[in-house]
């Protein structure tokens, strides 16, 4: 398991941009495939984007697709998420989380992850 802890999120103006990003602890992090999920009240918790061990292959959802980049710097053990284009159907506490199974994203799914943070809340006001 790695230790991950998000940072970032706040409040935004639809149209704004905003990064969030997660550190992690542990030396093997450049190992594994990293993700993004979010999750908006009342609804069920939804995969963002996702990157392979390298940062060479990204996956996003449709939804904040040409929006969104996912990417990460292994040197800093830090994954990130640069939102643009924000919209207040974004709103939701964001969470990374790690694939400690595997080094190419294998899943959308979030029950594929393995570890994950304590989540960063992310508002966009219309």
């Amino acid at each position: 398991q790695v230790q991950l802890v998000e940072s970032g999120g706040g409040l935004v103006q639809a149209g704004g941009s905003l990064r969030v990003s997660c550190a992690a602890a542990g030396r093997t992090f450049s190992r594994y495939a990293m993700g993004w999920f979010r999750q908006a009240p009342g609804k069920e918790r939804e995969f963002v984007a996702a990157i392979s061990w390298s940062g060479r292959r990204t996956y996003y959802a449709d939804a904040v697709k040409g929006r969104f980049t996912i990417f990460r710097d292994n040197a800093k053990n830090t994954v990130s998420l640069q939102m643009n284009s924000l919209k207040p159907e974004d709103t939701a506490v964001y969470y990374c989380a790690a694939d400690v199974s595997g080094s190419e994203v294998r899943s959308r799914r979030s029950d594929e992850y393995d570890s994950w943070g304590q989540g960063t809340q992310v508002t966009v006001s219309s």
